[in-house]
């Protein structure tokens, strides 16, 4: 295969020029969806699929597609990411994959001409629930999770409806089943790591093996309230005293089962959280997270019985559920191989690693075959105005990226 060269100049401009729409200080980007900022960078990356000479179209909830119509009838191979960022994120998170995809395929076209299977890049909306807690709603709508209603149920913090910021900007909510798609062969994903794996590695992208599952539960204990002084340690029903027992079994049984899993304590409320008093009910949210399926199950199953048996142990009443429930979503073995190839053959070190982050890619698993590439990002920052991913480094992945859909679609 032809060595593929990316232009690292055009990567630059792309980002540094997709960045403005949102800028925040120095270095960040607030960009929610439906905004308009958001709508101006939505208008960028349409522009610029324009300009690579690719049909432009958006759907039902906002999702804007590039297309490279091939030679030959079939399903579409496509690459994409989210547009829509924290408040704030940074310029990387998401805009890379998106910008990624389009410079893939621009450059593809340019040296190799028509491919013989349909490519699509895609800039995807309202990944990062920053401003609705509607998470991956753009690739939810493409694989046909978004349920009748769902538009005007999901209200963030100001009352306001995503189907009232859809109309706001001209899309019709009633209309997202639209956006459903049942033409897709593969969906490749390029995304900076999340993580400083690759940094300690000191390699410039991995190939992603697949993406961890994800339950995220809340817990309450409920106690009694009493005197801090008065009343002995041997009477009190202390939900503070289960909860750290509960924080400290399950990180220390995540440690010591090794990487990939991870276990984390993310939110904590004490009522009446007074410093001299025995608090009645503390609530609380761990986050378990496997790429094996089988190795989550067994880690869910361990963790909801090291709660309640704690519990147990110190008289307290116990509530157990979960908001957030994602399976583990394994790569394509093909896809990955193709990638490790495509690494290989076009000089790029690299490493194959799971994803501990959910991604858009994990909901387009629901319909279709996935893959990933990673990019480093400096000292495994994301989510942050800080996060940073050098120029080198963001060319490696899109060449990777390229070489993946070269392999694929012609």
């Amino acid at each position: 295969m032809s060595v593929i060269k990316v232009d690292a100049e055009l990567v630059e401009r792309y980002i540094l020029e997709l960045g403005k729409f949102g800028a925040w200080g120095d270095t960040g980007v607030w960009r929610p969806v439906y905004t308009p900022e958001w709508i101006s960078a939505r208008d960028q990356f349409a522009s610029w699929c324009e300009e690579a000479g690719l049909h432009v179209h958006q759907d039902a909830v906002g999702n804007v597609w590039g297309r490279l119509d091939g030679s030959e009838s079939g399903k579409s191979i496509v690459s994409g990411s989210h547009i829509d960022t924290q408040k704030p994120g940074g310029r990387y998170d998401g805009a890379l994959g998106a910008l990624g995809a389009l410079i893939a395929i621009r450059t593809l076209k340019e040296q190799f001409g028509q491919p013989r299977r349909t490519l699509e890049a895609v800039a995807l909306c309202e990944e990062e629930s920053s401003r609705f807690a509607a998470n991956f709603w753009g690739s939810r709508a493409i694989i046909g999770a978004i349920a009748p209603g769902d538009p005007d149920r999901i209200v963030n913090e100001d009352g306001e409806s995503i189907a009232e910021a859809m109309r706001a900007i001209g899309l019709d909510p009633d209309r997202c089943a639209e956006a459903k798609r049942d033409d897709i062969e593969a969906f490749l994903e390029l995304h900076i790591e999340q993580g400083p794996v690759l940094e300690q590695a000191e390699l410039p992208v991995a190939v992603v093996s697949g993406i961890a599952g994800v339950r995220v539960y809340r817990v309450v204990l409920n106690g009694t309230a009493n005197h801090a002084g008065a009343f002995p340690m041997d009477l009190r029903s202390d939900p503070m005293a289960g909860f750290v027992e509960i924080a400290q079994t399950l990180t220390e049984n995540a440690r010591r089962l090794g990487r990939p899993v991870v276990t984390t304590i993310g939110q904590v409320f004490a009522e009446p959280n007074g410093p001299t008093i025995i608090p009645s009910r503390v609530e609380f949210t761990v986050d378990a997270r496997h790429v094996d399926t089988d190795a989550y199950h067994q880690l869910l199953a361990s963790h909801e019985q090291v709660i309640r048996d704690i519990a147990s142990k110190h008289g307290l009443g116990i509530e157990l559920d979960w908001f957030i429930d994602h399976e583990p979503s394994p790569s394509d073995p093909n896809i990955v191989r193709v990638l490790e190839e495509g690494a290989s053959e076009q000089g790029i070190p690299f490493m194959t690693m799971p994803s501990g982050a959910a991604h858009d890619a994990q909901q387009m698993a629901e319909i279709t075959n996935i893959g990933m590439v990673f990019v480093r990002s400096k000292d495994g920052r994301s989510h942050t105005p800080e996060e940073y991913s050098s120029v080198d480094d963001m060319t490696a992945g899109i060449k990777l990226l390229a070489s993946g859909l070269h392999k694929l679609a012609y």
